[in-house]
């Protein structure tokens, strides 16, 4: 059985990014290269609520969608939405049912145990880009970072890395864990909407 992992400091933290961007910032871009920062935060609204019933084992055809087979629509009320959703999150994965067994997210089946590491990873990841676009602090929960880090550590050692994550940019040993874990998934840790 998988330790659970408490993703409501990480989801507080991504919520108080995405309060924080002005209707101006929408078309910038991000460090995540398809999308914009409107686009960003309809693929965290759409995550969050996929990911939710992935923890709940509510697996609707909602699941079976490829979060590459479109670009993300920010829905009109995500301003209230994401709140609710990322409570909603967070508590389905505070269940030890979420870590047992199979379930389903982005049309993939996989064990819960790795759902968990993959939203951790999600969450921790698309903050930073949300930080980075919008010119914001960002203070990951520790928790989330080091297993964000340790998932992302492994795919980078799998002969066939997954088609999600770029090619890892390499990082110093001794950057701080954050910035490795940036490196990890393919993004350059000094990225800025300039560069």
């Amino acid at each position: 059985m998988a330790d659970i992992l408490d993703l409501g400091p990480q989801t507080k933290e991504v919520l108080r990014l995405a309060e924080g961007v002005r209707e101006e910032q929408f078309a910038q871009p991000t460090p995540c290269p398809d999308y914009t920062v409107r686009q960003l935060l309809g693929h965290l609204v759409e995550l969050t609520g996929a990911f939710a019933d992935a923890g709940r084992k509510n697996l609707g055809p909602g699941l079976d969608v490829s979060p590459d087979s479109r670009t993300p629509e920010l829905r009109e009320d995500w301003r209230t939405a994401l709140p609710r959703l990322f409570a909603e999150l967070a508590e389905a994965w505070r269940e030890p049912a979420a870590y047992q067994g199979m379930t389903r997210a982005g049309g993939v089946d996989l064990p819960g145990e790795v759902a968990a590491l993959v939203v951790a990873d999600e969450l921790l990841v698309h903050g930073w880009d949300l930080a980075r676009a919008t010119g914001q602090e960002y203070a990951p929960d520790p928790a989330a970072l080091r297993a964000a880090h340790g998932f992302l550590a492994q795919a980078a050692e799998e002969s066939e890395r997954p088609p999600i994550f770029g090619p890892v940019v390499e990082v110093p040993a001794g950057a701080p864990l954050l910035d490795r874990t940036i490196g990890l998934s393919g993004r350059e840790p000094e990225w800025s909407p300039r560069s």
